[in-house]
């Protein structure tokens, strides 16, 4: 199988930008592709995408070096050993809150003897190339994301389980389960020392950690802070924030 980009980076210990397709639309996929991302990830769970419009967008990402992430609405395995069927390289996976969680998570994504992942690649033999069965278990990329309060109290069980490439902080969730108001670029202190936990545990047990982020600044900072994948916004979030900043330059009465 072809590395591309995420991998790549990851060699090289390079972080990686990632971005955020919600919108059902091979357009806009198409247009998010041709930007300087290293992985896209179509979101089924909070986005407004399910499983046939995930495998168009995928399509329309082409074949260049953008790696393909999907996020599952769920710890479950029909969906993820699906959207891995259809050729997505990596699956995140939504609360995560313990080792039980996170090993089901794993070995749904990887073919015996590590996982039970049911063998029908359709359309991943076709674009990864026919030893795709032989080399995929280690070509996955398995990302847990820790957005609660149980889940941060296991990070170091949830972190150390084999298979794992990373954790993934969902900011918004993980702030609601510690008692604040839903939202990213977190910057309550107890949200930065839960953060900076989850970060110091997975560099520990030698594990990826990505986080979603709002701002560039933020992201900034959390690439200097030593994380290995940060999300910027998302499809949505550019579209609106454009089409106000249009309008708000226009002056009629």
């Amino acid at each position: 199988m072809k590395k591309l980009s995420l991998k790549k980076r990851w060699d090289q210990n390079k972080s990686v930008v990632n971005g955020w397709c919600s919108i059902p639309s091979t357009v806009t996929t198409e247009i998010m592709s041709l930007n300087n991302f290293d992985s896209l990830t179509i979101d089924l769970q909070h986005g407004l995408v399910d499983y046939q419009q995930a495998l168009n967008m995928i399509q329309a990402m082409g074949s260049g070096e953008i790696t393909p992430l999907a996020r599952v609405p769920w710890n479950e395995p029909g969906i993820i050993m699906k959207l891995l069927d259809a050729g997505f390289l990596g699956i995140i996976c939504p609360m995560i809150n313990n080792e039980i969680d996170c090993k089901k998570f794993v070995q749904t994504t990887k073919y015996v003897p590590q996982g039970f992942r049911s063998s029908g690649p359709t359309r991943a033999a076709l674009v990864h190339g026919a030893n795709y069965h032989n080399e995929a278990n280690d070509h996955i990329i398995t990302l847990a994301m820790i957005e609660t309060e149980e889940g941060l109290d296991n990070v170091e069980k949830i972190s150390s389980v084999d298979g794992l490439s990373g954790i993934y902080v969902g900011p918004s969730d993980l702030s609601v389960s510690l008692g604040l108001k839903p939202g990213l670029d977190r910057t309550e202190e107890i949200m930065i020392k839960a953060i900076e936990k989850i970060r110091m545990t997975c560099k520990k047990n030698n594990k990826k950690i990505g986080i979603h982020c709002l701002s560039t600044n933020y992201l900034n900072d959390k690439f200097k802070e030593g994380f290995d994948l940060a999300t910027i916004g998302s499809d949505v979030r550019f579209f609106t924030e454009i089409v106000e900043k249009k309008l708000s330059e226009i002056h009629y009465e």
